[in-house]
Parts: structure tokens; C-alpha cells; sequence
């Protein structure tokens, strides 16, 4: 897994994160290994200086270009659910980098993360948050997601974040034997979290929670 440093001393955020930590658990979140994830991950450095009062507030936050930070209850959720169902805990890729929080508490819990973002300045950001905080268990791309991750042929979890109205059959295509995928799916005003697990040569989906997620785009922007 990959290390960030000054978890807990940095900028005197330790009292926050186990406030959000206490938060998370409180509202379902058991994992020992997410929550110790959220608690060392220092959200407040993937956010605009301008929210640092909210770094560790559980909600979502605007990162520019029509983009957001997910809420840390969200994040949180879906990494739970993608440990519970995939097999194994080795190879995940992450659709929609963003900011690369997400990406960062992934890196905690996997062995190894590959992450595209189809928006150019938002991968950079990424990139270099990553790189500053010794996360280094992680390879980032600026592309199109949803035709997935050329040269590779399954991951062991795939993590979708942001909303289609169906799950692009690349990405399932991906999933190995008893690989997990994790998803927001549905219109804009009726999505739910579906959990997807290739089983026996089949494909298991379940539906969950309501959530509410930017939409799933193709092609790139610069």
C-alpha cells in the first residue's frame, strides 16, 4: 500500500479526521481498514485552500470544472462495498480521478491502483498531490474512461465515480473471477449504488443506496 506522510500532524488536522472517522462509523461505515484509511488520508490537500474550514466536513465540495470532491461518507461507502465483494485485494481501477482523493484512500487498500481522469488539468492536480504526499502505488491516466484500460485485461475491482444510466460494457469486461465492480447508476435524480460481481462465469448486480453523482462522460477534455 502506499504511505502518506504527516498523517496525523499535518496542518493540526488529527482531531478533525477522528471526528470524521467517529462520523463515518456512527453512520454504518465498520471497516477497519477504510476508516483507518480516511483517518490517515489528508483530505484537506485535495481541496481549493478557499474550503479548508470544510476539509473534513462530511459533504461534498466543488474542485472546478464542474467537478467534486465526494463526500467522505460516500467514499467511504464505496470502498467498503468494493473490499466486501471483490475476492481479491490486488489490482483496482478507478474511473474518474477527480481530485485523486478517492484515489488516495483506494491506495491504502489495494495493492496496486490505476486511475483515468478525462479532464487534463484535474489528472495533473491529481498527479501532483499524489506525488507530494509518497503515495506511490498508484498510476494515473487522462483518458476515456469508459473504454477502460487499454494493454489490461481484468482487475481484481473496478470503482465508477461518476453516474451512467448502465455500466459500459468495457468495464465489465474487465472484472476477473471474482472481480467487484462498484458504481453509481441512473438519471440524474434517481441514482443508486450497484454492486456488480463476476461469479461462476456470470454477472451478480445488486442495487443499494440513492446517491447522487456528476455524470459518466466519454471522450476528453483538455
Amino acid at each position: 500500500v502506499g504511505t502518506v506522510k504527516d498523517i496525523e500532524t499535518e496542518a493540526g488536522t488529527g482531531p478533525a479526521r477522528a471526528r470524521l472517522v467517529e462520523t463515518l462509523r456512527r453512520k454504518g461505515i465498520h471497516n477497519s481498514d477504510v476508516l483507518a484509511a480516511i483517518q490517515q488520508v489528508p483530505r484537506h490537500r485535495f481541496i481549493d485552500p478557499g474550503q479548508l474550514s470544510q476539509a473534513y466536513a462530511d459533504h461534498a465540495l466543488p474542485i472546478g470544472h464542474d467537478q467534486t470532491i465526494s463526500q467522505p461518507f460516500v467514499v467511504a461507502l464505496m470502498t467498503e462495498k468494493l473490499l466486501a465483494c471483490s475476492a481479491q485485494h490486488g489490482d483496482v481501477l478507478e474511473i474518474g480521478t477527480g481530485c485523486g482523493y478517492q484515489t488516495a484512500v483506494l491506495a491504502r487498500v489495494f495493492e496496486q491502483v490505476y486511475s483515468i481522469e478525462r479532464i487534463a488539468p484535474l489528472a495533473a492536480l491529481a498527479r501532483e498531490t499524489l506525488s507530494s504526499l509518497d503515495i506511490t502505488n498508484v498510476t494515473l491516466r487522462h483518458g476515456d474512461g469508459t473504454q477502460g484500460w487499454s494493454n489490461r485485461f481484468a482487475f481484481d475491482a473496478v470503482l465508477v465515480t461518476a453516474a451512467a444510466e448502465t455500466v459500459p460494457e468495457p468495464l465489465l469486461s474487465l472484472l476477473a473471477p471474482g472481480g467487484c465492480l462498484v458504481a453509481p447508476v441512473g438519471k440524474r435524480w434517481n441514482q443508486r449504488l450497484r454492486t456488480i460481481t463476476r461469479e461462476e462465469g456470470h454477472l451478480r448486480t445488486v442495487d443499494a443506496e440513492g446517491v447522487r453523482f456528476v455524470p459518466l462522460l466519454t471522450g476528453t477534455r483538455c
